[in-house]
């Protein structure tokens, strides 16, 4: 289990902090306004709606620190199941910046093409059924209102349960 914090700031943007099982934790300060905060939520909406257990929040909860999806990427390569969460995160980020809905064809072919972009391994991500871009989207609706609804100087606080198949018992 991994414990989500995300305590916005004046400006809107949040510091995001992860408490691990283990009582580890791992935090940073979000930059760009609130462009991190949505970004972070959508990761959860995408993770938990569904399963990815080795996306963000998964790897996190086995240990990675946040500085550790950067360069000079001292864990080495994001492993593929993150890489496929993160084009779908891109996607639903792009959703919400150009204010367009897209069909889910049109989602799923958006997806493919920023996957075959992908320099660092030709990895083919699944293709979503309306039903589940739908319930993403409507996780990620009720996270973006309960974010909305966090005063500056509040925390909103989430359970990522879904823990790497190494930890589950």
């Amino acid at each position: 289990m991994l414990r989500v914090q995300i305590t916005k700031r004046p400006d809107g943007s949040g510091v995001l902090r992860c408490a691990r099982f283990d009582g580890s934790i791992t935090w940073q300060k979000q930059r760009q306004g609130g462009f991190f905060a949505h970004h972070d939520l959508t990761h959860f909406a995408v993770e938990t709606t569904l399963g990815y257990d080795r996306g963000f929040y998964g790897l996190i909860a086995a240990g990675w620190e946040l500085s550790d999806f950067g360069a000079p990427w001292p864990r080495g390569p994001i492993p593929s199941e993150a890489r496929e969460v993160e084009v779908l995160v891109g996607a639903l980020d792009l959703d919400r910046m150009t204010l367009q809905k897209k069909t889910t064809a049109e989602f799923n072919e958006q997806v493919r093409f920023a996957a075959s972009r992908d320099a660092r391994t030709n990895f083919v991500p699944r293709e979503l059924t309306e039903g589940e871009l739908l319930r993403v989207r409507e996780r990620l609706a009720q996270l973006f209102a309960d974010w909305a609804a966090t005063a500056p100087g509040s925390t909103l606080e989430l359970l990522f349960d879904r823990a790497p198949a190494n930890q589950r018992g």
